[in-house]
């Protein structure tokens, strides 16, 4: 009877320990990023850009040979316009980005290709020392630049008229 009890016990032991481990092998990553309104459209932010609370964003993460789907989270800006997510898993074998999904600024809500998204890395082949990662500040464009936008463009970005 005590050798079945000592016997129960060690298996009980060694199924709580690989248990433990599988759980610690599966990372899990934070992405940080920014949601802006670029109240000039100058495409960067400015001293005048404003950080959008509210704003809803992604991260899809799509299997580099097939081009399926594999991972979706969602995420919202606070008052700041930073988000955090939370993804479980290595996604080595995918291309992950943030992607903006909508604005609540009822003036900037326009979504220009090569500022709604950021690629990220959410592997720990990387050779990346955490599991935190930083992902590029995304902006929606405001419909009308304010009034100051070209001065402040002309001034302190050393642009001319063409590119504004």
């Amino acid at each position: 009877m005590a050798l079945e009890v000592e016997f129960i016990a060690t298996l009980f032991l060694f199924s709580s320990i690989a248990l433990a481990a599988s759980v610690a092998s599966t990372p899990t990553f934070s992405i940080v990023g920014r949601v802006y309104c670029d109240t000039c459209r100058a495409g960067f932010e400015t001293n005048v850009t404003e950080y959008i609370s509210g704003a809803n964003v992604k991260i899809e993460c799509t299997h580099f040979v097939t081009g399926k789907v594999e991972h979706t989270s969602f995420g919202v800006t606070d008052s700041a316009g930073n988000y955090k997510i939370d993804v479980a898993d290595d996604h080595g074998e995918e291309i992950c980005e943030v992607v903006l999904v909508d604005s609540p600024v009822t003036d900037c809500k326009e979504i220009k290709h090569g500022r709604d998204r950021a690629q990220i890395v959410l592997t720990l082949e990387a050779g990346m020392s955490t599991n935190a990662r930083l992902a590029n500040s995304l902006g929606f464009l405001k419909s009308e630049p304010l009034p100051v936008c070209e001065k402040l463009i002309k001034e302190f970005y050393g642009l001319g008229e063409e590119a504004y």
